[in-house]
Formats: C-alpha cells, structure tokens, sequence
C-alpha cells in the first residue's frame, strides 16, 4: 500500500465553498499553525468533466488519503450525488472521518448525514480552527486502535479534551 498523508475535504460545493477554502487560507498562512495536505490538490477536475470522471478522480484522491473532513453545513444531509458517495467511499476505505459542524455545534446535530451517524465511527467538532487541528492530529490514530470497540460519535464529545 502506498504511503497516505493527505486529507480529503467532502463539502457542499454550491454552499460550503468559502468554508473549503477557508481551510486552503489557513494552510498557506505561515503565521497560524495549521497545516494539511490537501488530497484536492493531486488531480485536476475541468468544468464539464463527466460523472464518471469526477468520481473516478476523486477516488484517486481518497485513495491517498489517511483522513477525511465532512464540512457539515445546512444542506449537507440532503447531498446525495456527491457528498453521501465521498462518504461512503471513506467508510468502505477506512478512513477515519473528521466532522466539522459549520454552525459550531460541538457533537453531531441535525444536519449530520445520516450514514455517517448510522454507519461510522467518527468525531465532531465545532467550526474552530483550535479543534480541528486537535482531531485531525489526533483522531486518526484513536480511530485505527479503537473503531471496532468505540461508540457512535453522537456520544462522543472531544469538546472537554485538552487542547494545548
């Protein structure tokens, strides 16, 4: 298997785009520590590619992939074409998944895609750049040691960790 080190954002593309790149600003800004490697940057997507194009590259993408990001926003739920199938492909791949509630709720809500809370082990987190960076630089490896004996993340609630 090859070595995997990026991570992948699934979001709302027609709503959510300013909060991907949000994400894109914090990285390139050298003053604030929170860096990633983004799996968008690997392959180019063209206006008008295929579906079958478009899945086919951002399987690739997923494929190097040792996290993932749901930005959880007010219509997130309801995305079926592309959002459910990034997250089902990063459940059937593994890949452990970082939820981040745009309205800053601490655990999953009601804007949650189902399959995750029904189907993932998974962690939530509020909008905070602080708790980002704690779960994606401490989730995965909680996620591979403890998926198969962990609760649903709708009880878990990394809002209580320490963060320094």
């Amino acid at each position: 298997m090859s070595y995997k080190n990026q991570t992948y954002i699934i979001f709302d593309a027609d709503n959510d785009m300013s909060h991907y790149r949000f994400f894109t600003a914090l990285k390139a800004n050298s003053n604030i520590d929170f860096n990633f490697n983004n799996a968008h940057d690997l392959n180019n997507l063209r206006d008008g590619s295929s579906e079958e194009t478009i899945k086919r590259k951002l399987r690739e993408r997923m494929r190097n992939s040792k996290q993932a990001i749901v930005l959880v926003g007010d219509k997130t739920k309801f995305l079926y074409k592309f959002v459910r199938w990034e997250i089902e492909i990063a459940i059937d791949m593994d890949i452990p998944i970082v939820a981040v509630n745009l309205n800053n709720a601490n655990t999953a809500h009601k804007n949650t895609p189902p399959i995750l809370k029904q189907n993932a082990y998974f962690v939530s987190v509020p909008y905070e750049t602080k708790k980002i960076k704690y779960a994606l630089d401490n989730f995965p490896s909680e996620y591979h040691r403890d998926k198969k004996k962990a609760p649903s993340s709708r009880n878990y609630d990394w809002t209580n960790r320490k963060l320094d």
